[in-house]
């Protein structure tokens, strides 16, 4: 039960994580280049500049969406005493 109350948290949290995404990865592009980072779409780029900006994009995503699944988690447990996923990982 307490992971199907979670679902609806989980959906807005992941349209939250993007948008916090999208603002670090422009602040730290930003930081890198003075030029919008290349995108796969453009015909006349730099491949390693495209590579580096979406690599870089790559891990601002993935460790932001992390953080804020983690912390949304942390918040549904605080209001509901119900953790919704596995305590920890699978030994192996």
């Amino acid at each position: 039960m307490g992971r199907a109350l979670f679902i609806p948290v989980s959906i807005a949290g992941g349209f939250a994580g993007g948008i916090v995404g999208k603002k670090v990865f422009e602040a730290v592009w930003g930081v890198i280049d003075e030029e919008e980072p290349p995108a796969p779409e453009h015909r006349d780029i730099d491949l390693a500049k495209m590579t580096a900006a979406l690599a870089i994009q790559g891990v601002v995503f993935t460790v932001t969406r992390g953080l804020v699944e983690h912390g949304m988690r942390v918040g549904f447990y605080r209001a509901t005493g119900r953790w919704p996923g596995d305590e920890a990982p699978e030994p192996k």
